[in-house]
């Protein structure tokens, strides 16, 4: 396995970004190009990783500044954790995790993500569950984590 910066590959961010729409979409949410064009100009220090596995890749995973519109009091993110639906129930999230971990440690001690799916996978990599949030890109309640990393 091998995990490599965006924009070390930007070949890759028409993939990622359909990979992102694809899991993450939202009504009145970012279109693909909008992503493609997001994915291409990061705004310090946030960056994107895509895993690859024999030279195909199956996930990506981001460090952002901010992803959770009622919460824009914390910072920094793990954000858009995908791997591809074909590579999936192999492990390919935790090495994405941690790669996310590992950039944010030089910046934070606390990283944070919200999710309405994956609270269990996360709590098993060591993540705390913090609370419930309101979600009102979707209207949804989220899990709301957090990572202390040093």
């Amino acid at each position: 396995m091998n995990i490599v910066a965006l924009t070390d590959r930007p070949d890759l961010a028409p993939a990622v970004a359909a990979w992102l729409h694809a899991e993450f979409a939202r009504p009145n949410g970012p279109s693909i190009p909008d992503l493609i064009e997001e994915l291409l100009t990061p705004i310090a220090p946030e960056e994107t990783f895509v895993l690859f596995d024999n030279e195909v890749p199956v996930g990506t995973a981001s460090l952002a500044l901010s992803d959770l519109k009622s919460r824009p009091d914390l910072t920094p993110w793990l954000a858009g954790v995908v791997v591809r639906p074909a590579f999936r129930g192999r492990g390919y999230s935790a090495p994405l995790v941690r790669h996310v971990e590992a950039a944010a440690a030089t910046m934070t001690d606390t990283l944070w993500l919200y999710t309405w799916t994956a609270a269990p996978l996360y709590a098993r990599l060591g993540w705390e569950f913090v609370g419930t949030e309101r979600d009102p890109s979707r209207d949804i309640e989220v899990a709301l984590m957090k990572r202390v990393l040093r």
